[in-house]
């Protein structure tokens, strides 16, 4: 009986709902990434399109009810191509672009004419300027930020009360970026730090790790925890266990926080991440998560709103009833003061998680998830107001 009034409900709802159809762009710019010592972590050439590809089967699921339709192109630019063309014909045949490029790409694809009135998801970006000075009105990012990670990772460690920190910091520009990020979040949860060196990339780590790190790590004056700047995960593995002294290691290996890892299990993860291995045949990883938060960002738009209009759909995002069920423990919604999707932030290790952050005890006078990254007070975007 439940099953026949179930149907009957989906049928008035999509005899009174009204068909339309939305195309969204999945943009990538190939970038190579860097040479690395070892070769265990390839990364997937389907890499956040696939999780693009999950949504798009997600939002049909529903879509097929009320008479919506997804449909999602896909459109690959070399690393010396020109993405602003691309992009152009891709604004051309649909207002909506899921992005995955560097934050240069980004902006400039934000600023192109054709983009005004544009809905741009940025997939990849971790930028924390993107959400703060140099956001725009027509970007949303679903990806989280490197002040959001960092900011769980110092709150599972101050949970811990783990509150002296080293820190290691690789040779790139990622490297750097990540080690202020967490610099900077270490100061705002008062945590202290007892010592600071950047890695020399000619160490033969594969060979000489039990050797190289030691010494390396001598020099540190005692501490709690050390942490690892190394974005390309490249060096950090071999970190672990090897110090003069015998630490926790965080950051980029050991604890780490992240998006989406294959280890996050509660809340109907297990669900998704089956599906998704159904798909593409590998666990989700972060960019992953962000193409498919994307897009089902915008199927729960159009359900809710029912509409394929940019505007619309873009002011509901970021009004107070969205909300998109993210798999996380907490629903997921975006920050109006510059269009980054609020969303816990699991800290995992290869094999479990450990925490799900925002920990216990941390306040905000709205929205928990807000005590990680930027909150309104702390960012400078003016686009959103």
């Amino acid at each position: 009986m439940r099953l026949a009034i179930s149907s009957v409900l989906l049928g008035l709802w999509a005899g009174s709902a009204t068909a339309l159809d939305l195309g969204v762009t999945w943009l990538h710019r190939a970038v190579p990434p860097p040479p690395v010592l070892s070769n265990l972590d390839p990364v997937p050439e389907d890499l956040g399109r696939a999780g693009a590809e999950l949504g798009l089967r997600d939002n049909a699921t529903t879509g097929q009810f009320l008479g919506h339709a997804y449909t999602l192109a896909e459109s690959e630019v070399p690393e010396d191509g020109d993405i602003l063309a691309v992009a152009r014909d891709a604004l051309a045949q649909s207002p909506f672009l899921i992005v995955d490029a560097p934050a240069a790409d980004l902006l400039a694809i934000a600023g192109l004419p054709e983009a005004e009135g544009a809905l741009i998801f940025n997939a990849s970006a971790p930028e924390t300027a993107l959400r703060s000075g140099d956001c725009r009105a027509n970007v949303l990012h679903t990806l989280p930020s490197r002040a959001m990670l960092a900011d769980a990772l110092m709150q599972g460690l101050a949970s811990k009360r783990w509150t002296d920190l080293a820190l290691v910091t690789g040779p790139r520009a990622g490297d750097h970026a990540w080690a202020e990020a967490m610099k900077a979040s270490a100061a705002k949860f008062r945590l202290r730090a007892r010592g600071e060196a950047v890695w020399d990339e000619e160490a033969d780590m594969r060979r000489n790790a039990a050797q190289e790190v030691p010494l390396f790590t001598q020099g540190f004056r005692d501490h709690d925890v050390l942490l690892v700047a190394d974005e390309a995960h490249d060096f950090a593995r071999y970190i672990a266990y090897n110090t003069w002294l015998p630490r926790p290691v965080a950051g980029s290996a050991g604890m780490m926080p992240a998006a989406w890892s294959r280890v996050v299990e509660q809340w109907g993860a297990a669900q998704l991440q089956s599906r998704f291995e159904d798909l593409a045949g590998r666990p989700m990883q972060d960019r992953d998560y962000a193409a498919w938060a994307a897009f089902r960002a915008l199927g729960e738009a159009v359900t809710r709103t029912g509409s394929a209009d940019p505007a619309t759909l873009r002011s509901y995002m970021l009004g107070p009833d969205f909300e998109l069920a993210g798999f996380k423990g907490s629903p997921l919604s975006f920050r109006p003061w510059n269009g980054q999707l609020r969303q816990p932030i699991p800290l995992v290790t290869d094999q479990a998680v450990v925490a799900v952050a925002p920990m216990e005890g941390f306040l905000h006078q709205g929205n928990e998830l807000d005590t990680l990254g930027l909150d309104r007070p702390d960012s400078a975007c003016t686009a959103f107001d």
